[in-house]
């Protein structure tokens, strides 16, 4: 089976209804986790009057459709186990890329001394990338009859357009428009290790550094605008713009010096959906 129509038969019944059934999970669990408000302009599920704390139950209900739909329509398939332990592996990942990330913001705990870019790419990769982006190639690879330990090298780009995407999320929460990104940022509030605080350590002075270390982690909206403020005075957009061209040319050179073509087209499809996004 040739790799292009695999790629479609796994975006039509796993893209489109595994990959959204788990993320749901994910996301249900993560805004009761981080205490969010909206996410895609509507009030996050668990903030509902007659739902809260049922969303937790409601998440796990989520998670096992996976594995029933799962065993619905690929049960008889020779790569079903191979199915069943990508899936298993991928959640592992999310859920430890999750633990890291709330570990580092626990009360008590906080420290933006501990924060780097090393520290941010160990979380971004595992709760975002291995499940936005490794997973569903790695279906139509394993559809495909393909071996996943023979294309390391297409799972490092994808996880390398994970974490892109990932930072790109970072930039949203607080230069985007919550119209159009469906949620209000709350990043700087929740002492998260976001790519623009590690960047901004990295380019504050001394008396800048104060003012970060004094106002980040609050949640009073004059410490929210200090912060920002401070953001765009090293200019951050700049830096995230140059960053971003750097990045798809690193990306679209990986994937054009891999050898199949239709690999090429799936991974530039990827590339170019997220692109500069705005939302």
């Amino acid at each position: 089976m040739l790799l292009g129509g695999c790629f479609w038969a796994a975006g039509s019944k796993l893209h489109f209804s595994l990959k959204l059934q788990l993320q749901a999970y994910f996301l249900v669990h993560d805004d009761i986790m981080d205490g969010s408000h909206t996410r895609r302009g509507q009030p996050c599920w668990f903030r509902l009057p007659k739902v809260g704390l049922i969303a937790l139950n409601d998440g796990i209900i989520l998670r096992n459709h996976v594995a029933r739909i799962l065993k619905k329509h690929f049960r008889e398939k020779p790569y079903y186990v191979d199915l069943i332990d990508l899936f298993n592996e991928v959640e592992f990942q999310t859920a430890s890329g999750q633990m890291i990330d709330l570990i580092t913001t626990l009360e008590g705990e906080k420290d933006l001394s501990k924060y780097s870019l090393q520290l941010h790419r160990r979380i971004v990769q595992y709760k975002t990338a291995y499940y936005s982006f490794y997973l569903p190639v790695a279906c139509a690879l394993l559809m495909a009859g393909e071996n996943l330990d023979y294309h390391v090298d297409v799972k490092n780009v994808l996880i390398d357009m994970g974490i892109y995407f990932q930072l790109q999320d970072d930039y949203l929460d607080c230069f985007g428009d919550p119209e159009k990104i469906g949620k209000i940022g709350t990043d700087i509030e929740d002492f998260k290790c976001s790519w623009l605080v590690v960047k901004a350590l990295e380019h504050c002075n001394e008396e800048q550094k104060k003012i970060l270390f004094e106002h980040y982690g609050k949640a009073d909206a004059a410490d929210v605008a200090k912060v920002k403020e401070l953001y765009n005075h090293i200019d951050l957009k700049g830096v995230f713009a140059d960053y971003e061209d750097k990045i798809y040319e690193r990306l679209t050179s990986s994937i054009e010096a891999h050898p199949s073509t239709a690999l090429q087209a799936v991974l530039k499809s990827f590339l170019g959906k997220i692109y500069k996004r705005q939302k």
